[in-house]
């Protein structure tokens, strides 16, 4: 039972760490995606992580979850085609996805945000508007198959409420 993280450089250091070691953590495998495997991804803060495998080698129906961290990660890989595919397949499958921070971005670009309660850093919280979501200041606002934090305080809410999710679903 895999999780992928979708990763970019500048990334929020404890976005990404924190729910990847609650992963860990509760029995799934975390899987980190950047633009190459093998690649190394700085965080904001220096912490530095290796791709284990590229966006474009990613099967969406091999995991059963999307992550995405925030920092200026999203922005950094928000146009790459290959990131708004993965994005948009997670939500065909109706699998989780969680963002947290910036990670809406993501979901703007690959257009799967309109009509969905989402909460986000309250700085992208007109990007959010203007694509169609419903904005939600909230700690964690779940709508569906779609989990969404604001900050880095807000790490433990987020955590659980997607551990919650990984554990109410039959993985095939």
């Amino acid at each position: 039972m895999k999780v992928l993280f979708i990763v970019g450089d500048e990334y929020e250091d404890i976005e990404l760490l924190y729910p990847f070691y609650r992963v860990i953590e509760e029995g799934f495998t975390p899987v980190i995606a950047g633009k190459e495997k093998g690649g190394k991804i700085v965080g904001k803060h220096g912490y530095t992580v290796v791709a284990d495998i590229s966006f474009k080698e990613v099967k969406p129906e091999e995991y059963s979850a999307l992550v995405i961290p925030g920092g200026r990660g999203p922005e950094r890989i928000r146009t790459l085609p290959e990131v708004k595919e993965l994005t948009r397949k997670f939500f065909e499958l109706k699998k989780p996805v969680a963002a947290i921070c910036h990670g809406p971005q993501i979901l703007i670009s690959a257009g799967v945000i309109k009509g969905r309660k989402v909460t986000s850093v309250a700085s992208i919280k007109d990007d959010v508007i203007a694509a169609g979501g419903e904005y939600i200041d909230s700690p964690v606002v779940e709508d569906d198959n779609l989990i969404s934090s604001r900050h880095p305080g807000d790490l433990p809410y987020f955590a659980s409420t997607l551990i919650k999710a990984l554990k109410g679903r039959k993985i095939s």
